[in-house]
């Protein structure tokens, strides 16, 4: 089994930076993409970066695209997710995912293991 904790979340400023950590610990998740989702309230959970193992590879929702970088340092188990000019439509819980195939996926159900959520609150 594979535990992801999260953390990194908080209340911001549009305009301000957050930079989001997911720490992986248990069973080994060698060559695993791994992803950030998110989920504002009242909407559906929906694919924000991926990354894979060696971090060679990316992929961001479009929304994001040149504001947030995804990271990975294998030799901490860690991957981050560093979020610049951030504005209000980024309010949500975001939520760190694991998988044990390579390739990058946008789709929850190709993710095996989940965290908890971190809240990520930006205000006007």
């Amino acid at each position: 089994q594979v535990q992801l904790v999260e953390s990194g979340g908080g209340l911001v400023q549009a305009g301000d930076s957050l930079r989001l950590s997911c720490a992986a610990s248990g069973r080994t998740l060698s060559g695993g993409a791994m992803s950030w989702f998110r989920q504002a309230p009242g909407k559906e959970r929906e694919f924000v970066s991926a990354i894979n193992w060696s971090g060679s590879m990316t992929n961001y929702t479009d929304s994001v695209k040149g504001r947030f970088t995804i990271s990975r340092d294998n030799a901490k188990n860690t991957v981050y997710l560093q979020m610049n000019s951030l504005n209000p439509e980024d309010t949500a819980v975001y939520y760190c995912a694991a998988r044990r195939g390579p390739f990058l996926r946008i789709k929850l159900d190709d993710y095996d293991y989940w965290g908890q959520g971190t809240q990520v609150t930006v205000s006007s």
